[in-house]
């Protein structure tokens, strides 16, 4: 996919404020680069997460994306996703957006922790592309209560997990975030 003079990152968007941390194949570290570079072009690979909350009932909480996202805006994701930033765990970026996002305290749930990680490079129509190693994070919630961030969070679903990851097809009206679909197609 190549970018354009008339399609090239702007510089006064929110991304190209921040940096992200670009890694190999392993999850290695190669240093920071900017956000909104990191997911234009053909991408740079970059260090990500994916956060998925259940309930004590095994339903899992789904987000849907805010319309001012830049990319795979309005889709459903798993409860949260970012990225961390540098000399960041993904457990404290991971705590970090679920509080900013949805209100979500560490003392509303118990035993976050990294289940998978995986390599992905999908693009978004003529908007941008992501390319990362991204970690899964699960958790559950004892205490449902959420308040989410308007400006970050469109909308918030509980779906019996294991039936939306063995029926997709019952959900296709939901456009799911790729990377949310991979790591539940990986989860069995």
């Amino acid at each position: 996919m190549a970018t354009t003079e008339d399609d090239a990152p702007t510089t006064d968007h929110e991304n190209a404020r921040q940096d992200v941390i670009a890694v190999d194949e392993h999850d290695e570290s190669e240093g920071t680069v900017n956000r909104l570079e990191a997911h234009t072009g053909e991408g740079i690979r970059h260090r990500a997460f994916t956060c998925i909350l259940f309930d004590e009932d095994d339903n899992v909480l789904l987000a849907q994306r805010s319309p001012e996202k830049r990319l795979w805006d309005t889709y459903w994701d798993g409860t949260v996703a970012s990225h961390p930033r540098e000399g960041q765990t993904q457990l404290e970026a991971t705590r970090e957006r679920l509080e900013e996002e949805l209100g979500i305290e560490p003392d509303q749930y118990e035993d976050l922790r990294v289940t998978d990680r995986f390599e992905y490079k999908r693009y978004f129509e003529d908007q941008g592309v992501e390319h990362e190693v991204c970690a899964v994070l699960q958790a559950t919630l004892t205490d449902t209560t959420v308040e989410p961030d308007v400006e970050e969070v469109a909308g918030l679903l509980w779906a019996p997990y294991e039936r939306l990851q063995e029926n997709p097809r019952w959900y296709r009206q939901l456009d799911l975030c790729p990377w949310f679909e991979i790591a539940m197609r990986r989860d069995v």
